[in-house]
């Protein structure tokens, strides 16, 4: 029984080093004018906000953590990325019309507000992604201003 399980070990760990040599592609590319932050005039305060919260799934440039090198949680965080990036990629951001604007604003409002962004996996990862009542309801301040500010430059 022990020889079973000394076999079983040693395959479980040949198998994880093996795996380290097989990583996704990382999600870093330069910021471009595109890029939410570039294109439009964002507060310290929301870029803070978007950066800790938002970014490393939702934008060209993820901020990887040691332990996101380690397979399978690369694989893992990739997949979050990628369909993150699905839903909505801030590095596009430029390339958008103003509806498609408005509507994304709604929906990272909303999706903050019911708790549903950013992910619970990734607060307990990242602490300061954790967005308190005062931080959504900047966010919701911010995102209503930059939507009047997107159709004023609409009707001009």
């Amino acid at each position: 029984m022990k020889k079973i399980l000394w076999i079983v070990l040693i395959v479980l760990l040949t198998g994880f080093v093996i795996a380290q040599f097989f990583q996704p592609e990382k999600n870093y590319r330069e910021r471009t004018e595109q890029h939410i932050l570039e294109a439009e005039n964002v507060p310290g305060h929301i870029e803070k906000m978007l950066t800790n919260s938002c970014l490393d799934c939702h934008s060209n440039q993820t901020n990887y953590l040691w332990f996101h090198k380690v397979s399978p949680v690369s694989w893992i965080i990739n997949n979050h990325i990628v369909e993150g990036k699905k839903e909505l990629n801030l590095s596009e951001w430029g390339k958008q019309d103003v509806f498609d604007k408005l509507g994304i604003l709604e929906d990272m409002v909303e999706e903050v507000e019911e708790g549903n962004m950013p992910l619970k996996e990734y607060v307990w990862l990242h602490p300061n992604a954790k967005m308190g009542e005062e931080e959504i309801a900047q966010l919701k301040e911010w995102s209503e201003k930059l939507s009047e500010e997107l159709m004023q430059k609409s009707e001009e």
